[in-house]
């Protein structure tokens, strides 16, 4: 049976017509892993052609990955989709020639299909067109983001955040034992519950207006206290879960080292290394940052709490701060601690407090 890939593709441009650009990404649609990212601002163009644009620079490669896949499309532009599917009519000269490019991609792959989704759900591709326009308005070029990062370029933020209250979950038994905590669901103690508690009452005062949470039982448990002290509403959102360390799930470090040496070895060097039938940190943060996305688009502008693990959180302020991966292994990060965040719509992010236990004393 042939693959089966998704292509995520927006356009924007700032002005319609004005500076535009387009991103795109294809996805593993079994396991959801991102394969391929492209971005690229196009200059002065309407919203309609940069949304073209990223359609075709998608279906190009998916081709590249997978000449023979079955590929789904997720556009939130409804003009797209439509017209691509054949129930609209493409009248704009402009759109013409960019249709039938795209048509003719799609004639190569192994089939096509067209689906509309919500804006929110079209983030990643979004924030990739917005990193291109951006980069054009510094005068470069959009490169794939590499692990070991640049330093940013610094600009001046404007307007109002969406901030995140990072909130890693309370104490459980392999936390005090300082053992590997990934996907099992390991419940918080008696001492974990209470320290929910307390950072839920610290949290009472903080104009909070949702609630995001991983999954897992833990975070789901802290999360059920700040909804009853804020009374904002709980979501769940599955890529801020904490990162599958496979074989070494509930084992020590010692543990993990005396077993397998030379993958923990590889796996402190190498964000793309995974434990024995776990996850890669590179893997994480490609879903963190998916997820990350969905916040800001959903909550734009107000304050968020995520109850969350030390991984998802770590990679939230690896990312507000420009850092390298490497970065992660020099952050502590208590149980019950309280990180926050600030994200601007104009691209800077500003870490405003980080690893915060002050309500546990």
């Amino acid at each position: 049976m042939s693959r089966k890939l998704v292509v995520e593709a927006d356009g924007g441009s700032r002005g319609n017509p004005g500076p535009a650009g387009y991103g795109a990404l294809v996805r593993d649609a079994l396991t959801g892993e991102v394969l391929a990212e492209v971005a690229e601002a196009i200059g002065r163009a309407t919203n309609n052609v940069a949304e073209y644009r990223g359609l075709i620079a998608g279906l190009r490669a998916a081709a590249g990955l997978d000449p023979s896949a079955r590929v789904e499309v997720r556009m939130d532009s409804k003009l797209v989709v439509e017209q691509m599917s054949g129930r609209w009519k493409i009248k704009h000269p402009d759109m013409v020639p960019l249709a039938l490019e795209a048509r003719e991609l799609a004639s190569s792959l192994g089939s096509v299909a067209y689906t509309w989704v919500p804006r929110a759900r079209n983030a990643h591709a979004d924030r990739l067109a917005n990193e291109a326009m951006d980069a054009a308005a510094r005068g470069e070029e959009w490169s794939r983001e590499e692990e070991d990062d640049p330093a940013p370029v610094w600009s001046e933020a404007t307007g109002t955040p969406t901030t995140t209250l990072l909130l890693r979950h309370g104490e459980t038994r392999l936390s005090v034992e300082k053992r590997f905590a990934g996907t099992g669901d390991v419940p918080l103690t008696e001492g974990g519950l209470a320290q929910a508690r307390a950072a839920a009452h610290a949290l009472k005062g903080r104009g909070v207006d949702a609630v995001v949470t991983s999954p897992l039982d833990r975070c789901r448990a802290t999360a059920a206290e700040v909804a009853a002290a804020t009374g904002a509403a709980v979501r769940v959102e599955d890529g801020f879960r904490e990162t599958d360390f496979g074989d070494w799930e509930g084992l020590t470090f010692a543990e993990a080292d005396q077993r397998w040496p030379a993958e923990l070895k590889a796996w402190l060097a190498d964000p793309g290394a995974a434990p024995p039938g776990g996850e890669s940190f590179t893997s994480v943060s490609r879903r963190v940052r998916t997820a990350l996305d969905k916040v800001k688009v959903r909550h734009r502008h107000q304050t968020v709490v995520v109850v969350s693990h030390v991984t998802p959180i770590k990679l939230l302020v690896k990312e507000a701060l420009g850092a390298p991966m490497a970065s992660l292994f020099r952050m502590r990060l208590d149980v019950a601690s309280l990180s926050s965040i600030d994200w601007y719509d104009d691209g800077p992010a500003s870490l405003r407090s980080f690893n915060d236990t002050h309500h546990l004393l």
